[in-house]
């Protein structure tokens, strides 16, 4: 799910469309839009803090054969969660090895790429500082 709710929205799309037909299914809560609270932690040991609130949205489906799927994306896009939805699904059933290949990894990689270019990008601006030795005991 966490690869899913990364994901940009048009390489998912396009990624989705390649992958085949979407299956047959029956929506079970339409994809709608709301908001969550984001908690945080100071140095990750602190008291928790509401940071302040997100918006997502969510969409369930069910296939034919009683598969249920659940998908829960950051912003307003209706299509990415229900994609989300439907590849949760899939992912429970015998698609999974197909879906892994032809959806899975291309997104993985492509998420991996974008955080060495935004590593690459930081480190070119990296200062290192350093103390010269006085020579004083």
């Amino acid at each position: 799910m966490s690869l899913l709710a990364k994901a940009p929205e048009d390489g998912l799309a396009r990624l989705w469309s390649a992958a085949g037909p979407e299956p047959a299914h029956r929506v079970l809560r339409a994809p709608e839009t709301g908001a969550v609270m984001v908690r945080g932690r100071a140095g990750a040991v602190g008291a928790a803090f509401n940071l302040g609130e997100m918006t997502v949205t969510r969409c369930s489906v069910r296939l034919e054969d009683g598969t249920v799927g659940h998908g829960y994306v950051q912003g307003r896009s209706k299509a990415k969660a229900m994609t989300a939805a439907l590849v949760d699904a899939l992912m429970q059933t015998a698609a999974a090895p197909v879906l892994e290949q032809q959806l899975l990894q291309p997104l993985r990689a492509a998420l991996a790429e974008a955080a060495a270019a935004r590593s690459a990008r930081a480190a070119a601006t990296k200062v290192d500082f350093f103390t010269m030795v006085r020579g004083e005991d």
